[in-house]
C-alpha cells in the first residue's frame, strides 16, 4: 500500500482541485451573479466576498495541482468550504413544505463536509513525493 501513497496523494490533490478550479473560474465570468447570490444570503460586502471566494478557489486549486504550500492551501480551502456550506446549503432552515429543496441542500451540505474531510487529510499528511513541496524539502 505504501507504493500507492504518493500516486494517491497526487490524485487526491488533482480531484479536489477539479472541484474548486471550475467553480472559481465560473465566478469570474459571472461575477455580478456571484456577488448577488452572496448578498442574497445576507453576507456583508458581497463584491469583496466574491473576490475572496475567487482567490481562494483559483489560487487554492493551483497550489493543490502543483503541490506547493499544499497543507496551508488545503486548510484554507477546508475552512472556506465549511463556512460556505453553512451559509449556502442551510438545509435546516428550509421550510418543511419544501422537502425536495431541503433534501437537495442536505446532500450538497454533507457532500461538502466530505470534501472538507479530504482537504483536512491533505493538510495533515501533505502533498506526497510528486509535488513542489517535496522538491522544496530536499
Amino acid at each position: 500500500m505504501n507504493a500507492l501513497q504518493n500516486p494517491f496523494a497526487l490524485l487526491a490533490r488533482l480531484l479536489l482541485a477539479a472541484l474548486f478550479l471550475p467553480a472559481g473560474l465560473s465566478k469570474i465570468g459571472g461575477f455580478a451573479g456571484t456577488a448577488g447570490y452572496i448578498g442574497s444570503v445576507g453576507l456583508p460586502a458581497p463584491e469583496l466576498a466574491a473576490v475572496v471566494a475567487i482567490a481562494v478557489e483559483v489560487l487554492g486549486s493551483a497550489l493543490l495541482i502543483i503541490g506547493l504550500f499544499t497543507r496551508p492551501a488545503a486548510l484554507v480551502l477546508a475552512v472556506f468550504t465549511l463556512v460556505a456550506s453553512v451559509f449556502f446549503h442551510a438545509y435546516w432552515a428550509i421550510p418543511a413544505d419544501q422537502g425536495q429543496a431541503a433534501f437537495m441542500q442536505s446532500l450538497l451540505f454533507w457532500k461538502n463536509i466530505g470534501v472538507v474531510g479530504g482537504l483536512l487529510g491533505l493538510a495533515a499528511f501533505g502533498a506526497g513525493a510528486f509535488s513542489l513541496d517535496a522538491k522544496r524539502a530536499k
